[in-house]
């Protein structure tokens, strides 16, 4: 009974990522890609992949993490990358084709449902982990794809107060509107599921993992091109997006004195050539797959 609610649990997540918010990713995508190039860089020279790899991208999204491992493992090596969103793996291909790249495939899957054979060298997810509906089982069968003695490095959100990028504009509209109910369609548990280091380590220890490392890495990420883009982006997605969604007809109807206040928080911060830049803090996660 458990196994038959977990998948259930799985495709409704599934269905309302394609459904609602795949075309607010591609809207905002230059803030959830380009956005978030200070916080790769800072994690990526540091990945243990080496050429000739075999790696598989958990949640790759747009595929740019995937394109980028494939460079990294280089002719020899091959990385896929999954994700339950094809509209995303589209950017992936295209991207990855421009790039002259051959050694990387995107499928369509979801990671709590597929099952791998155990042939990866490395198995990668840069903020997809956090949204599974049964994380220890997603971890699990994120392991099952690992050759004995394999890795699996995952990076998600730190706590809210860590992360001011995305609470700050959450608490600036649950001071105008009424936070989700329990009945609220979502997209998983959320950015800040895996935050808490003692659990997360539980999580990763009950998925089967060995040496289980935390790192913490903290940059700057764009959270807009301006102030209008940064509020846009607020109320279109993440924790001040689903209290907006959820609203409805009263969110659109207080629209105007929330963009206000979300102006005024937004001002506040710092800005560069590339516009509105905010503080963020992640764990990269890393466990080993037992010999």
């Amino acid at each position: 009974m458990s196994a038959i609610v977990a998948n259930t649990q799985s495709a409704e997540y599934v269905d309302f990522w394609n459904e609602i918010l795949v075309p607010k990713f591609i809207r905002f995508k230059h803030i959830l890609v380009d956005g978030l190039t200070n916080h790769s860089a800072a994690i990526f020279p540091n990945l243990p992949v080496k050429e000739g790899d075999k790696v598989l991208d958990i949640g790759c999204g747009f595929g740019d993490t995937a394109v980028d491992l494939a460079r990294r493992v280089g002719s020899k090596g091959t990385v896929v990358g999954l994700d339950c969103c094809n509209a995303f793996l589209e950017y992936g291909r295209a991207d990855a084709a421009a790039k002259g790249l051959t050694n990387v495939a995107f499928v369509e899957g979801d990671a709590l449902l597929e099952r791998f054979d155990p042939t990866y060298d490395f198995v990668f997810s840069r903020f997809g982990t956090m949204f599974f509906s049964n994380p220890v089982a997603g971890l699990r069968n994120m392991r099952t794809a690992l050759k004995p003695g394999g890795l699996t490095t995952h990076i998600v959100w730190r706590s809210p107060a860590d992360n001011p990028w995305l609470s700050m504009a959450k608490d600036v509209v649950l001071a105008y509107l009424p936070a989700p109910g329990d009945d609220a369609r979502t997209c998983g548990p959320g950015p800040f599921s895996m935050a808490n280091e003692e659990m997360a380590t539980g999580m990763m220890k009950s998925a089967g993992y060995e040496d289980v490392t935390f790192t913490r890495v903290d940059a700057p990420v764009l959270v807009g091109r301006t102030v209008q883009d940064a509020i846009d982006f607020q109320l279109a997605l993440g924790p001040a997006g689903e209290v907006f969604r959820e609203a409805g007809n009263e969110a659109e109807a207080k629209r105007g004195e929330i963009e206000a206040a979300l102006a005024e928080a937004i001002e506040a911060q710092k800005q560069d050539a590339d516009g509105i830049v905010m503080e963020s803090s992640s764990w990269v996660i890393t466990g080993r797959n037992p010999a």
